[in-house]
């Protein structure tokens, strides 16, 4: 085998260039021809040129360029092939191996020169590779990624959303050699491949979903549906049949009271729409608000739809804005936006036109109208801590000065939900001191208490259930149309 260290000289002028994430490359098992290694900090490529006769069976020859980690780790890159190619199954490839001998134990996505595109696996030294083959072919983008000893890639194309393939276990311990590699699949020449656009990352933590309800009457959880993904923000729909939630950019609608539900996916067109976890119907079920990013905005917008996802239309075409609450009588949608880098309350008329600013002080979060329309109350942090506030819901202006505190205890509070008949507030609550509700966390309550009447009376919340929990337990509206029950997600990490 033969190492080269790559050590590139710097001088004062390129003090500030960019440095490669793999900084040591050499030649892999049996490669009669010398592989290069060159990275160019301007453009921030590796090109990488190798020989070898394959990076498969029970020994791998190539070059690689590697770093030594720890952990979990996601390795993603734009690949290239540069000419074209002696053998079709020459290989660019991302990878985790234990260590620098042929016959190593090693996970990789392995893109070829004809577009096949493979996670290879060897599970033990010596032991023969075998493969889990990705459904696209010729992508311009790959992933791999290693949680614990588990491997998964992932494929696309430019701008596209990645397909995933695997995962396979493949047994790894302690500090591993995780690189960039290209084998020619004749050892006899060389090939080239340009990774570009490379980022090495550890993967965002990974939940389990339990969507739950709450019986009221008899004080008692039950779990629905269990899913290994994130999924949010339950809606009880009006006729008390489904939930809508959403998961992976869409809406979904889960059937209530099926032995094994499964969830349907609300069909919108093919706007692009990347749904958040802010939607709910209005009281008669005939319309749907919701809040969402397209390729044009980038960020989310406001969006008004029919009960069943039809026609949507955009309501805010200022971002970033975030539906939470229809008002009683369905005319005004209220939201929290992002103005002049602050987020305060605002309502815009269902029937189109220019957004309203309600609130303009601290940070304000989460609107809701109560059932009899009078106020909107939301969160805030105008007071240091988060509590739920009001104010008049009459609009004209910012209401600031008219604002009451509804709740002042060391609960962070946040988005409050009033049941259909009006009698109960239910309260999404963080321990003390948390900053924001972007987390999900242990400790986290579901707070009850009597729907606050004309005149602000003290009261203090009653805890119902508390869970591990966090962004997407509860952010919009959950109560079943009897009042008698509310949906909420419970989290796991795995």
């Amino acid at each position: 085998m033969k190492l080269l260290a790559f050590f590139g000289v710097l001088t004062l002028a390129f003090a500030q260039q960019p440095q490669p994430a793999f900084d040591i490359h050499g030649d892999l098992g049996a490669t009669p021809r010398t592989g290069s290694f060159a990275y160019d900090p301007a453009t921030r490529e590796y090109r990488i040129t190798g020989g070898g006769a394959n990076i498969w069976g029970t020994e791998d020859a190539g070059y690689f360029a590697w770093r030594r980690l720890s952990g979990d780790v996601t390795i993603t890159a734009d690949v290239r092939f540069e000419g074209t190619g002696a053998v079709a199954h020459r290989k660019a490839v991302l990878m985790v191996r234990q260590d620098l001998t042929p016959g190593s134990a090693y996970a990789d996505v392995a893109l070829h020169g004809d577009g096949l595109t493979s996670l290879q696996y060897r599970p033990t030294a010596g032991a023969q590779t075998a493969e889990v083959r990705s459904t696209m072919t010729a992508p311009t983008r790959i992933r791999i990624e290693r949680r614990g000893n588990t491997f998964t890639i992932y494929a696309g194309k430019d701008g596209a959303e990645l397909t995933a393939a695997g995962p396979q276990t493949v047994a790894l311990t302690g500090t591993v050699y995780v690189g960039l590699g290209v084998c020619s699949h004749d050892a006899n020449v060389l090939e080239t491949a340009v990774f570009s656009n490379v980022t090495v990352q550890t993967p965002a933590p990974r939940y389990r979903s339990k969507i739950t309800v709450y019986d009221l009457t008899t004080r008692t959880n039950r779990t629905i549906y269990t899913a290994d993904q994130v999924i949010e923000a339950p809606n009880w729909s009006r006729d008390g049949k489904y939930l809508l939630v959403n998961t992976n950019g869409s809406l979904y609608r889960l059937p209530l009271g099926a032995a094994d539900p499964k969830l349907e996916k609300l069909e919108m067109g093919d706007g692009g729409w990347r749904c958040n976890n802010d939607h709910d119907f209005t009281l008669d079920g005939k319309l749907l608000a919701f809040s969402a990013s397209t390729p044009n905005s980038r960020q989310s917008q406001v969006w008004l739809a029919g009960g069943d996802g039809s026609h949507p239309k955009l309501m805010t075409p200022l971002s970033p804005s975030y539906f939470h609450g229809w008002s009683p009588d369905a005319k005004w949608l209220a939201f929290v936006g992002q103005r002049d880098g602050k987020f305060t309350l605002f309502r815009v008329p269902v029937e189109g036109g220019a957004e309203e600013r309600l609130t303009s002080a601290g940070y304000d979060d989460g609107p809701e109208y109560s059932p009899d329309g009078k106020f909107i109350y939301f969160n805030s942090n105008r007071n240091g801590g988060w509590d739920i506030w009001r104010i008049p819901a009459d609009g004209g202006g910012t209401n600031d000065a008219k604002a009451e505190r509804v709740t002042s205890d060391e609960v962070e509070d946040w988005f409050p939900h009033f049941s259909p008949d009006g009698k109960r507030m239910l309260i999404f609550g963080f321990p003390k001191g948390t900053a924001n509700h972007n987390d999900k966390m242990d400790g986290v309550v579901l707070r009850i208490m009597p729907a606050p009447g004309r005149k602000l009376k003290p009261a203090k919340p009653e805890v119902l259930v508390k869970f591990f929990g966090g962004q997407g337990t509860i952010n919009v509206n959950s109560w079943s149309p009897d009042s008698k029950k509310f949906a909420y997600v419970v989290y796991e990490k795995l």
